[in-house]
């Protein structure tokens, strides 16, 4: 089973404003995204999570082997201008969204190329919608708003300027990320050292508000 469209991304035009992007909406058809969403990963907590600490369905594995492989790979990187081809990825899912996500950022410098899916099979709320930003202190001055829709992609490039967030929002929010990481095992040593910072760092703020 193919999953992803990889012709909605060829007939997608790159933004340029504030950085290089595309949103996708319909990358995974509809009928294909319920069946997707059937085997999606049994998760009970928020933060983003490896493929191979969750349990999920042979769909989903689908899934993420034809977003890791070869394919969609050179037509991200033709879509970029980038050969992909050398680069080394990494995966997370995530299913539930914390008040503390969402903050303005650029993503870590050993990544090149960042990949979002989304899996809600409707959206509504006016939080929770990724925004791309004009600068690292306005979550109002916005080029692009993407509600996080199931079968929506977004791909961006990452630079020092790829500011982007959300407002906050507390609940359930499907996702995968994957990046494109520049090639060293340095650059992705690092990567993996400031994630699991930034892991505690949100662990022990949860363990600091006052509970209700």
């Amino acid at each position: 089973m193919t999953v992803l469209d990889l012709s909605a991304i060829d007939a997608t035009p790159l933004q340029t404003d504030p950085f290089d992007f595309i949103v996708v909406p319909g990358c995974i058809r509809p009928k294909d995204l319920a069946s997707v969403n059937r085997d999606y990963p049994d998760i009970d907590r928020p933060g983003n999570l490896n493929p191979e600490d969750v349990s999920f369905g042979p769909l989903f594995q689908s899934f993420l082997e034809e977003l890791e492989g070869p394919e969609f790979a050179d037509h991200i990187g033709r879509k970029f201008d980038l050969d992909l081809s050398d680069c080394t990825t990494t995966v997370t899912v995530r299913k539930y969204c914390e008040r503390s996500d969402g903050n303005i950022h650029t993503d870590h410098p050993s990544k090149v190329i960042t990949v979002l899916v989304y899996f809600n099979e409707d959206w509504s709320n006016p939080e929770g919608q990724l925004r791309m930003l004009r600068s690292a202190s306005d979550i109002e001055d916005f080029a692009a708003e993407v509600p996080p829709l199931g079968g929506t992609l977004l791909a961006f490039r990452r630079t020092d300027h790829s500011y982007h967030g959300h407002k906050p929002y507390v609940g359930e929010r499907r996702m995968v990320q994957m990046n494109y990481l520049k090639s060293g095992r340095l650059s992705q040593w690092k990567q993996q050292i400031d994630r699991l910072g930034t892991r505690t760092m949100k662990k022990a703020l949860r363990l600091l508000q006052p509970r209700a």
